[in-house]
């Protein structure tokens, strides 16, 4: 009994030993995982802070600005009275707000409409290899990678009513007889501003619809020969619903690239002649830069990033609807 006792009283340290190792296993392990944890935050940190400090504080500032009383007078005293909505309640009771949306949507839905034809016709003509190809679309490619202002500046030259090259190009093929003044008038001004845009983003959106064609399975044309159909039929019944969620995606961009536009158009025409050009970026920057109504063009700036997010809420709920479908 008493060596029993003993060999047992020998066995009750050395498990409890192996036993008290355990947490200090769990101890290393949790320590070791902290660690991996702590120093993947100090890679995402750079990011969080670049997003913090460049993109969501000057929406939350934006914001807070359209909520308060803000122009020069009280600016330069350091007053900032908080009147809540007040301000989008006199914003949405002006004629001028609701005209700089007007004239916003129409020149991007004029654009689009345009830059995205084009696109397609030239990602449809690109996406058979010929010699050249690669050449001619890096040449196309120009145009988007030109900063906008110089683009702008470019075709405010060209459309020059005594000097413009457009002019000289339709005397010389006598479509016109006398030179137009393209930006003095509003309708030609509009038409100008558009075609300077779907010349920057035509190039743009061929390049996505480009890929989206490349990525179609040649198999399924080659099953649509097989079953007699001709290049229309192709094009209808294959090309168009497997490139839609690609399109969803170029018409969504598309709309917030052109939407927000301020530079290509404020070279151009400033928003004139009057205020036939005066989408509602130009509109924000006159209220906040050029009559000193800092609070004003805060809620034109808080439209603008509101109708942008509603597009792409209804972007995610189209593509969740095409998936479930």
């Amino acid at each position: 009994m008493d060596q029993s006792a003993a060999a047992t009283s020998r066995e009750i340290p050395e498990h409890g030993s192996e036993s008290g190792k355990t947490p200090s296993r769990v101890v290393r392990a949790r320590r070791q995982l902290s660690e991996t944890r702590f120093g993947g935050y100090l890679f995402v940190l750079p990011a969080v802070l670049f997003i913090g400090l460049l993109m969501i504080y000057p929406l939350f500032y934006n914001f807070n600005l359209s909520l308060h009383d803000v122009r020069l007078n009280n600016f330069l005293a350091g007053e900032r009275p908080f009147v809540g909505l007040q301000n989008y309640f006199d914003a949405f009771s002006q004629p001028a707000f609701w005209h700089s949306l007007w004239i916003s949507l129409l020149y991007t839905g004029g654009s689009i409409v345009f830059a995205f034809a084009i696109g397609y016709g030239l990602a449809l003509f690109f996406d058979r290899a010929f010699p050249g190809s690669g050449t001619m679309r890096a040449v196309l490619l120009v145009t988007y990678v030109l900063p906008s202002v110089v683009s702008g500046t470019v075709w405010r030259w060209m459309l020059q009513g005594e000097s413009g090259i457009v002019n000289a190009l339709l005397q010389g093929l006598g479509i016109i007889e006398e030179p137009i003044h393209w930006l003095i008038h509003g309708p030609t001004a509009m038409i100008s501003v558009i075609i300077s845009t779907v010349w920057v983003t035509s190039p743009f959106v061929m390049i996505l619809l480009l890929a989206g064609l490349q990525g179609i399975p040649p198999g399924l044309y080659e099953a649509a020969k097989i079953d007699g159909t001709n290049a229309w039929q192709r094009f209808r019944h294959v090309t168009v619903p497997m490139m839609r969620p690609v399109a969803l995606t170029v018409l969504l961009l598309s709309f917030i690239f052109t939407f927000k536009t301020f530079d290509n158009i404020y070279v151009m025409t400033k928003g004139g002649p009057g205020d036939s050009t005066t989408i509602m970026p130009i509109y924000a920057y006159d209220k906040a830069f050029n009559f000193f109504e800092f609070s004003d063009g805060a809620v034109a700036s808080t439209v603008l990033i509101i109708i942008s997010i509603v597009m792409a809420l209804l972007y995610f709920w189209m593509t969740r609807k095409e998936e479930a479908a």
